[in-house]
């Protein structure tokens, strides 16, 4: 999606803090609306009563603010879904993986998150019809687990050719944190360069972050930059009405007496991020059952499907 308006139609926003907003991932009038001042005077080095003139006239010229339920119904109707490539899967998903939101999948170790993840850049370039968006994913790989060679057999299982279903996923290896952060707000000029994203992938969300802020002294910081990484990808999938998944980690819960005694891990930050919230767990062999725990409207429930050389498939 790219905006009838431009940076510079906006009162106040000249070539120099049009260039500065540009480079920090405010690109079109729709960013600049839901900005906060903060973030959008430190983006442009202005003052936050400056920034805040130019938010405002961002959200007067999009006419951003209360509508009726209707309205918001009608609007409801540009959200497309993804198939997993499993009916159980996408039944769980009420149709598939939904556009405008984030998908979490969380799990321990070989639980299927990243083979989903690989299949879903691979079904995201299908026609409608087939239950693809005819586009192309972004992929931050944050654990180094991500493999074209598992694309390969993927894509000749959907009679895709494999080469060009490897020129779309736009691929990138995060090597810490702040890289990761810096990824995630290139994301937008890539789109704006021509390229058709409909689903941006990071696997995993939370690796460097557990890793680089350790102890409670620290875990603010963790959890606001937590929070801003995630507000980008939320950001940029309504913007632009794609999809966003990520894998999550777990952790072991050591008051859990009773029942599954693993959690994922990030918290509330984590939690009220995300659209839909997906557990993955093993089963027998290369069974692995998926149990929607959490999303807007559809109930709790889960399926079983497996793993096999040509990706994930029905039971």
């Amino acid at each position: 999606m790219s905006s009838l308006l431009s940076l510079q139609d906006l009162p106040g926003v000249g070539p120099a803090i049009s260039k500065k907003l540009s480079e920090g991932g405010f690109r079109t009038p729709e960013a600049v609306a839901v900005a906060t001042p903060k973030e959008l005077a430190l983006a442009a080095d202005i003052g936050e009563s400056t920034a805040t003139r130019i938010i405002e006239a961002a959200r007067e010229r999009l006419n951003i603010g209360f509508i009726s339920a209707q309205e918001f119904l009608n609007q409801r109707k540009n959200v497309s879904q993804i198939t997993t490539g499993t009916k159980n899967l996408d039944q769980l998903l009420g149709g598939g993986v939904e556009t405008k939101g984030i998908t979490e999948l969380f799990g321990e170790f070989r639980t299927g998150k990243t083979q989903i993840c690989h299949q879903l850049s691979v079904t995201v370039q299908l026609p409608e019809e087939l239950g693809g968006l005819g586009g192309g994913a972004v992929y931050i790989d944050t654990e180094g687990t991500f493999r074209p060679e598992r694309v390969i057999p993927m894509a000749e299982r959907f009679t895709l050719e494999p080469k060009e279903v490897l020129k779309n996923i736009i691929f990138a290896r995060a090597y810490n944190s702040d890289h990761q952060l810096y990824l995630s707000q290139n994301i937008g000029e890539v789109i704006e360069k021509g390229k058709n994203i409909k689903l941006i992938i990071v696997d995993s969300i939370i690796g460097y972050f557990r890793s680089e802020y350790i102890g409670r002294g620290m875990l603010a910081e963790r959890q606001q930059k937590l929070n801003k990484h995630l507000h980008t990808l939320l950001r940029l999938s309504e913007l632009y009405n794609l999809a966003v998944v990520i894998a999550n980690q777990v952790m072991a819960k050591p008051d859990a007496f009773f029942g599954d005694p693993t959690e994922p891990v990030g918290g509330h930050i984590v939690a009220h991020n995300c659209t839909t919230r997906i557990y993955l767990r093993k089963s027998k062999g290369n069974q692995r059952i998926a149990r929607l725990i959490d999303s807007p409207y559809l109930p709790e429930a889960e399926v079983v499907f497996m793993i096999e050389e040509d990706g994930v498939k029905d039971v």
